[in-house]
Order: structure tokens, then sequence, then C-alpha cells
């Protein structure tokens, strides 16, 4: 994607925000839009996204038409993931979009390599205990690596109810406004 806003140097700290599309991670956006409001710092949203198979599965069978494809898909994620956080009007602070090939973790400490640099992501979903041992949190990754602060938003409300509906739990006390 292209820049949204003008570059502000190499040396200046920007708010680096992980956007996937999730609940988390639009609440996650917002915060880092009006924390770069306050502070007038350009935000980075960044979008991670692997080939078919990831990358292993890649080096085996995926040729370019699929990486192609893939990188398109991830452009149009995030397109679709900042119309849906701003309703497609102007977010009001400098605004900078990439996709980024790679595994969540290690592309967003990448990306947030600049000192003065803060790494903004929203909390996830809860998991259990085999779910984590699956696939570790990307957060507590960013947490370990990062070279910068790593801010953690919490969920918000409406996707701890969700997820409780989705458990079948809170029906209840959703419907009775408890």
């Amino acid at each position: 994607m292209t820049d949204t806003g003008a570059d502000t140097g190499a040396d200046a700290g920007r708010i680096v925000v992980g956007v996937s599309g999730s609940l988390g991670s639009l609440a996650a956006l917002h915060h880092a839009v009006a924390e770069a409001r306050r502070t007038d710092v350009e935000v980075l949203a960044v979008l991670c996204w692997t080939p078919p198979g990831e990358e292993l599965g890649y080096r085996r069978v995926v040729g370019p038409p699929v990486i192609d494809a893939g990188r398109d898909a991830a452009v149009s994620r995030l397109r679709k993931a900042l119309d849906e956080a701003f309703a497609g009007c102007y977010a009001g602070a400098r605004l900078r979009c990439q996709a980024v090939r790679g595994e969540t973790g290690h592309a967003l400490v990448r990306c947030a390599d600049r000192p003065g640099d803060v790494l903004v992501l929203g909390a996830g979903r809860e998991r259990s205990r085999l779910s984590r041992l699956i696939r570790p949190s990307i957060t507590a990754y960013c947490v370990r690596h990062a070279t910068c602060p790593v801010l953690t938003v919490p969920r918000p409300p409406l996707q701890r109810d969700l997820e409780a509906l989705e458990r079948g739990h809170g029906f209840r006390e959703l419907v009775a406004g408890n």
C-alpha cells in the first residue's frame, strides 16, 4: 500500500499497530490513532501475512502468482479493516499502511525498530491451553523480543460478549441486559 501521510524522517518515533481486522486489532488501531493525534506522530498500520502453507510450504510448491495473490489479499484485508475502523473517513492522524510478509510476531517486531517507536497490539481472544501450545501468543512474543515499549489494548466489551455467546455462556445475561 502507499503512504497516506508525510514521512516524518528516519529518527522520529512512530506508533506501530498490528492490524488483522479482529475487534481487538481495531480497538488497538483506534487507540494508536488517538495517541498519534495527541502526540503528533505517525501511525504505521501493519497487517502481516504468509503464503498459503506458511513459509515452509512456499519453498516447496508455491510460485510467484500465488505470492502475488496472497499479497493482494492481504492489502485488501488491510484496506477493509481501515474502512471498518474509520467508516471510510479520514482518521485524523498521519497514517501509513503496510502489508508485510512474515510471521506476525517477528514481522511486527521488525517493523517497530526505530528509536522512539511504540508497538500497539490488541489483546487476543481467550484461548485454551492446547491452543496456546499449538500457536503461541503474538503479544507474548512481541513483549519478549521488541526493542521498544509494547502497549496491549484490552479486548473491547463487545468482543467479550461475542466470545461468551460462542462458548454458550452469557446468553441469558446478554439478553437480560445484565
